[in-house]
């Protein structure tokens, strides 16, 4: 083992260390993941090797350096003005890199961190409030009850609904949306999603993408998003992400380039539509292009669950859906393919068609 240092106020489930090994040890007690990531975190390999969650392509594993996960650490820290002695909750895989970021964050920054079993409801049976927490969107709709426990929660790993917007608009909790991918080591942007000073008469406020310390956007012939994060990577990444920026540090996300439907010569982003769609479906739901030979593609609106009548019904009167943001045709399925990291796999739930 190396003498790779961690914070000296860094704590696991309570427990302080003033070496590698005795933390190794206790590790094993808490989680053979947790102990795992652990043992490659403090082993004389200069980088991680992590797997990206498959969601738009083929998982694959790649390489992230030691360095930048420090680097991307001590910006959310710097971002968030999270310092030493922070308390801090994991409830995500330490398999996947939102949990190793936890995990880096704390041993970086010197914060108090404590494990649970990643679950979809983590703060069941939880008795103590944390500074900060990271959940996906599933998670924080099932911990609302409960959600007082966190003073800061970022939610990463999919879109959080119009719904799920609305109702946490007046808790004490502040939350983020993070904007990020494997190669970038988690998030290099975020937003705020409550605690307006000023809320809009509908009840939620939009705010834009804010980026961390040290990145630079901009955007390619597509209107996708370009990264220059040189702390985080060496090379310039450029996404498929459609944005809007409007300021040299803020952007507002639209969607996909990869999923535009080009339906009759009109080019449809599935994004926006499933934005307006969510005002009347609380089910998990998305909309898909498929091949038709009059129109080039035909918009699909697919369901999680049995068929509800009352859906279609509200469909016809959603004023806020132009006619060509109509879908063509609807389907229910009772249950969703998806990923490891639990986000929908849109073309493996399409084949079950």
């Amino acid at each position: 083992m190396t003498k790779i240092q961690f914070h000296k106020c860094f704590k696991l489930n309570g427990k302080s260390f003033s070496e590698v090994t005795p933390l190794l040890n206790f590790s094993k007690t808490t989680s053979e993941e947790v102990c795992e990531f652990l043992k490659k975190w403090f082993s004389e390999d200069n980088f991680i090797e992590v797997q990206t969650s498959g969601s738009t392509g083929k998982p694959k594993v790649i390489q992230l350096k030691k360095e930048y996960m420090k680097n991307s650490a001590l910006a959310t820290g710097t971002f968030f003005n999270l310092k030493e002695n922070t308390t801090a909750l994991l409830c995500m895989s330490p398999n996947y890199i939102a949990g190793k970021m936890m995990l880096v964050r704390a041993l970086e920054l010197g914060w108090h961190i404590d494990i649970v079993e990643p679950s979809s409801n983590p703060l069941k049976g939880v008795d103590k409030t944390y500074d900060f927490s990271a959940m996906v969107p599933l998670q924080l709709h099932n911990s609302l009850n409960e959600i007082d426990k966190l003073k800061k929660l970022i939610v990463g790993g999919g879109v959080v609904s119009k719904v799920l917007l609305h109702k946490i608009q007046n808790i004490k909790t502040e939350v983020f949306a993070t904007y990020g991918m494997t190669e970038t080591i988690t998030h290099i942007v975020v937003k705020k999603l409550n605690n307006f000073k000023n809320v809009i008469a509908s009840g939620t406020k939009q705010s834009y993408f804010r980026t961390l310390p040290n990145v630079v956007l901009s955007k390619d012939s597509r209107n996708c998003l370009v990264i220059n994060a040189p702390k985080v990577s060496e090379e310039e990444i450029i996404t498929n992400d459609i944005v809007k920026i409007h300021s040299e540090n803020e952007f507002e996300w639209l969607g996909r380039f990869d999923n535009v439907i080009n339906s009759g010569g009109v080019k449809l982003i599935p994004e926006q539509i499933e934005q307006k769609l969510s005002e009347i479906i609380k089910e998990r739901f998305f909309v898909y292009g498929i091949a038709d030979e009059v129109l080039g593609e035909k918009l699909m609106l697919i369901i999680e669950g049995i068929k509800d009548n009352t859906i279609l019904n509200e469909l016809k009167n959603l004023k806020s859906l132009s006619k060509f943001e109509q879908p063509k045709e609807i389907f229910f399925i009772p249950k969703f393919v998806e990923t490891p990291t639990q986000k929908i796999n849109r073309t493996k739930t399409i084949q079950l068609l």
